[in-house]
């Protein structure tokens, strides 16, 4: 099969979890784990961190991967899902996945694939581990799919696990609470394991105390230790102030992530490093300021308060759930601007009564819809922002919601485009 011919494949016959939502769901770990036994468990032969949480898990592993191939390690990187290229999803030192690889791991194992029937996400999964193992890296960052306990990435033994945020985010899955969410994602923690907690919050560091004392594994809230605050915007990199235990830390600190919320995984980020190095790690303070301050180009992230033009501003950011919709009204309260113009769409299954609240009456809105079968309708959410005071136009096509906003919009207004991963992953010239 050619590149184009397997990706169809793929699509076409394993269930997948962005197109068609927890129908693709396997809720136990059994499909992998006969998968990495097929493989020769390629996950037994490379070291690996292992990041779960609601919010911050994507820039939080790209900047753990960034600093530890600035470091000199041979870092694989594990991400879900992509924006532009099935191949973003599994990278070495920045490199993605070769289109041939690909080709050549389905050929070689179509047959099992199909008698086992993986979802989509087990196949990744594997594929990846099978790559790292083939391509002799020296450690692999993966970042956990959807919650953590059951996740398919969840049959790896980690030097570290690291949790960032816990917010409501695919409820029907993960539980209706915090307390519920945190037992999901708290699933990763092992044995004897040191785990890293990026933020302490009352309901969530409860479960994490509980799972890490009965699991014996050293557990560390960065939060407890690590306090960042932004600076201001230089030169296109966010400047922060860094204090450990109180005291100035790795002074003039920059992120070329530049959303503020951005700090909170900083802080979780610089304590695993401080972790990694207790356990024989090498991260020097160069290889942190170079991984943290050219993390994009480093790993390729994009989407995350991604400035696509300026005049006027335009931006685009990944984040679609409460705290993710939060962060992002107040970075955008932040600046100084003119109009907002909102590009707003959303998949079926979000709970818009948490979103749509934390948007401002006052933003012009231009709903549009993702192209995949999980989209909610343009007009279905339009219908719904309206009961919430949030009046526009119904705009299905990205991009053409993204042209209008332009045509409408003056020099010093701010076009920001999200509600979904995948509205981004629409976007033009990302």
């Amino acid at each position: 099969m050619t590149y184009p011919e397997t990706l169809d494949y793929l699509y076409q016959s394993l269930p997948m979890f962005h197109r068609i939502g927890a129908a693709a769901i396997k809720p136990d770990l059994t499909n992998t784990l006969a998968l990495c036994q097929h493989l020769g468990n390629p996950h037994h032969r490379f070291r690996t961190i292992h990041v779960a949480g609601t919010n911050g898990k994507g820039s939080t592993s790209h900047m753990l991967a960034a600093i530890l191939q600035s470091a000199g390690y041979r870092t694989g990187l594990y991400t879900s899902p992509h924006l532009k290229s099935f191949t973003e999803r599994i990278r070495i030192n920045g490199e993605e996945i070769g289109q041939q690889a690909v080709v050549d791991f389905v050929t070689a194992h179509r047959a099992f694939l199909e008698t086992l029937q993986p979802s989509f996400f087990e196949m990744t999964v594997g594929m990846a581990f099978d790559y790292f193992a083939a391509q002799r890296v020296d450690i692999a960052v993966i970042e956990v799919g959807l919650g953590g306990r059951l996740d398919s990435t969840n049959v790896i033994t980690p030097e570290l696990s690291l949790i960032t945020n816990i917010s409501f985010d695919h409820q029907a899955l993960l539980g209706n609470t915090l307390t519920q969410i945190a037992r999901e994602k708290g699933g990763i923690i092992k044995p004897g394991i040191p785990v890293v907690v990026s933020e302490r919050q009352p309901e969530a560091a409860e479960v994490f105390q509980s799972l890490a004392e009965q699991q014996r594994a050293p557990l560390i809230f960065a939060a407890d230790h690590y306090r960042v605050a932004t600076q201001g915007i230089r030169e296109g990199k966010l400047l922060m102030e860094v204090r450990r235990n109180g005291k100035p830390f790795l002074n003039g600190l920059e992120c070329q992530l530049t959303g503020a919320y951005q700090m909170k995984n900083i802080a979780g980020v610089l304590q695993a490093v401080e972790v990694l190095n207790g356990i024989g790690f090498a991260l020097s303070e160069a290889a942190v300021r170079q991984g943290i301050g050219q993390v994009s180009t480093l790993t390729g992230l994009k989407g995350r308060w991604q400035t696509l033009s300026t005049d006027p501003l335009v931006v685009c950011d990944t984040g679609h759930n409460e705290d993710g919709i939060r962060a992002v009204m107040e970075q955008i309260r932040s600046m100084k601007h003119g109009q907002l113009h909102m590009v707003l769409g959303v998949v079926n299954d979000k709970d818009l009564s948490r979103i749509l609240p934390l948007l401002p009456s006052e933003a012009k809105y231009y709903f549009c819809q993702p192209n995949i079968p999980r989209a909610l309708p343009a007009s279905m959410l339009q219908e719904t922002a309206l009961q919430y005071g949030l009046n526009g136009k119904v705009v299905p096509d990205v991009n053409q919601a993204i042209a209008q906003a332009r045509t409408q919009a003056d020099p010093e207004d701010l076009i920001f485009i999200g509600g979904s991963t995948f509205v981004v992953a629409e976007v033009e010239n990302l």
